[in-house]
């Protein structure tokens, strides 16, 4: 391994190895001082955002042979799953000893998921997509599991392992058809195949669209896209909360950052076919999503359905990437259509400020949730919430704040970052979608406020579980989500700065 082989892969290799020190010191660690793990996994995951500063500024480093990529796209996208990790953690050191679920191997799993979705960031060929997508995916199965013997929590597991491995099955397969046509797998590769000189005698343009269909389709399952949704629901209900918001944020940033290098660096020249596509999986998922959280009872659920809709919100700013009908730019491969920075500038923000506020509504469940006589876990309906602003005012006015922002109400971050993507949209001429997410936007105002009528204007005394860092989670998401909603140039322009080499 070269020096800038190992640059490159710090990341990812200190979270497998903070992994590892956990799985050692949980064999000697008594009962009593299991928390030790989170506190150590805490220091893993704050090592990996060190690693990060080793990478160069400004520029892009690629390493073995191209398969991997240390550039700006990567780090905001790894700061976004290190946010998560670090939060997740600390609401794990409450929440799992609370509900009998203080396991080593839980720490384990969330650094190990965590190193593949790092992986996946920096992806630059399929087959390192597949085995990063692998990697973050096979300990969240098992996570998903994690409150065994009680069976939601065993069935959210299976649904997840068979309907994942379906949907692996899908990508392998798209990936297949797509190196047919080509003969690579590697983006770069891929795209001068189809423009280079010898593409009438290399590419095949038959198999490439089904090619592109599939690995579409497998992609769909992880952010969790109509009509490739149906998981979603089941498993964020009957999986540990704890774990839920972990897969609710970091999962479908690394969905989104997978969909933007494959379809934005190696199929630009199918952008006419795709993009039409991605635009009506978009307002399929608005549809769906927004309308179907409308009937449920369990919060838990609703938040399943409001994860589905902001991937179809996300969705919208995907065909602006990259707009096929522009003049070409010649690069070293041949015309390429050219790139939006601000569409993809847009989808990073979006991302982060959905994550900010999506950890922070999962803090507030968490703190309301309990464990009931029979195992199963208890407070998760709206009932549950009332009167929550004369027990708590801090975490009702926390609550309302999120959401408020998921609904994209200003002055949030969500607003913001709605209305980049919409903007984005138009500019796209995709007015249509810009107008369904609007409207989808009203509709979903309704679930959302329903939690806020419930807080402070209906009497009840909520059961409230104590926790410093449930608390803590509330205050930092709920400041940042105001902050960013307020002053949001800055995270804006260092969105744009970070997509500077990858535009080029």
């Amino acid at each position: 391994m070269t020096p800038n082989e190992f640059i490159v892969l710090l990341p990812a290799l200190t979270l497998a190895a903070a992994a590892l020190v956990v799985l050692l010191v949980d064999l000697v660690l008594p009962p009593e001082r299991k928390h030790l793990n989170g506190w150590l996994t805490l220091i893993g995951f704050a090592a990996a955002a060190l690693a990060l500063t080793t990478w160069p500024a400004g520029g892009s480093l690629p390493a073995f042979s191209g398969m991997l990529v240390a550039d700006g796209l990567a780090a905001f996208l790894i700061l976004i799953f290190l946010i998560a990790g670090a939060v997740v953690t600390v609401l794990a050191l409450g929440y799992l000893p609370r509900f009998g679920l203080e396991r080593g191997e839980a720490y384990v799993l969330l650094l190990l998921s965590a190193s593949g979705m790092v992986l996946m960031a920096q992806a630059q060929d399929l087959i390192m997509v597949f085995l990063a997508l692998e990697l973050l995916s096979i300990p969240l199965y098992v996570l998903a599991g994690l409150a065994r013997p009680r069976l939601a929590s065993e069935e959210a597991a299976l649904k997840y392992f068979l309907l994942g491995a379906f949907a692996s099955g899908i990508l392998v397969y798209g990936i297949a058809l797509v190196f047919g046509a080509t003969g690579r797998t590697h983006f770069a590769g891929i795209l001068a195949v189809q423009v280079g000189p010898q593409a009438q005698v290399l590419f095949d343009p038959l198999l490439m669209p089904f090619g592109v269909a599939l690995v579409l389709a497998g992609l769909g399952f992880k952010i969790a896209a109509a009509p490739f949704h149906m998981w979603t629901p089941d498993v964020y209900e009957g999986a540990p909360s704890v774990i839920t918001a972990f897969m609710s944020v970091a999962v479908k940033a690394a969905g989104f950052v997978a969909l933007l290098r494959v379809f934005v660096e190696a199929f630009p020249l199918q952008a006419p076919l795709w993009t039409g596509a991605v635009a009506v999986l978009a307002g399929l998922t608005l549809i769906v999503a927004n309308f179907a959280a409308l009937v449920q009872s369990n919060v838990k659920r609703m938040l399943a359905y409001s994860s589905i809709a902001h991937a179809g919100y996300l969705l919208i700013a995907v065909p602006a990437t990259v707009n096929p009908f522009s003049p070409a730019v010649l690069t070293d491969a041949g015309p390429v259509p050219l790139l939006n920075a601000e569409a993809l500038g847009a989808i990073l923000f979006y991302l982060l400020s959905y994550g900010l506020t999506t950890l922070g509504a999962w803090a507030v469940v968490m703190t309301i949730e309990r464990r009931e006589a029979d195992g199963e876990a208890g407070g998760l309906t709206f009932d549950a919430y009332r009167g929550l602003w004369s027990r708590r005012p801090g975490l009702a006015l926390g609550m309302a704040l999120f959401m408020f922002s998921l609904a994209g109400l200003p002055p949030t971050a969500g607003f913001v970052g709605k209305y980049l993507v919409f903007s984005a949209a138009i500019e796209a001429g995709l007015l249509w979608l810009a107008v369904l997410g609007v409207i989808t936007s009203l509709v979903s105002a309704t679930y959302y406020l329903r939690v806020v009528v419930m807080m402070f204007m209906r009497p009840g005394e909520p059961t409230v579980a104590e926790g410093w860092g449930a608390r803590l989670s509330v205050v930092l998401m709920a400041a940042a989500t105001l902050l960013i909603g307020l002053f949001p140039y800055p995270v804006i322009q260092l969105a744009q700065r970070s997509l500077a080499v990858f535009v080029r």
